[in-house]
């Protein structure tokens, strides 16, 4: 039934002039512009991402999005450059290696966002 639906991702922000810098400086995101709500819109490939007021927040203990990228050691170099930290993991059968975990079919590289959502850049293999 919703197979052909527009997506739209969620994320509660805290502060939002903060979450807009981070997400338009540091991710290089264009904003499309800000719902009689109050949620303010960016285009992300095929899909939206709405930043929504919320002073208590409610930051995601997993990952909340997960960009795809065409070469992520190009992209974390790049992010990087625009203040982007990374985490970095070593657990047993998840480790990182220059940020990047080997992750079955794909390479993957987490960071937070200014109100402490998990987010992801990854890479298909195949």
């Amino acid at each position: 039934m919703l197979a052909n639906a527009s997506v739209t991702t969620m994320l509660p922000v805290i502060e939002m002039e903060r979450a807009r810098a981070f997400y338009e400086r540091c991710l290089g995101l264009v904003p499309v512009g800000l719902n009689a709500d109050g949620k303010f819109i960016y285009k992300v490939g095929g899909a939206t991402l709405a930043l929504f007021p919320k002073p208590e927040g409610t930051k995601a203990e997993h990952t909340a999005i997960s960009f795809q990228v065409s070469d992520i050691v190009a992209s974390i170099r790049d992010l990087k450059k625009a203040g982007v930290v990374f985490e970095d993991y070593d657990f047993p059968g998840f480790k990182t290696v220059d940020h990047i975990c080997v992750l079955g079919a794909e390479k993957a590289a987490w960071f937070k966002d200014t109100e402490g959502n998990y987010l992801c850049i990854h890479e298909d293999l195949a």
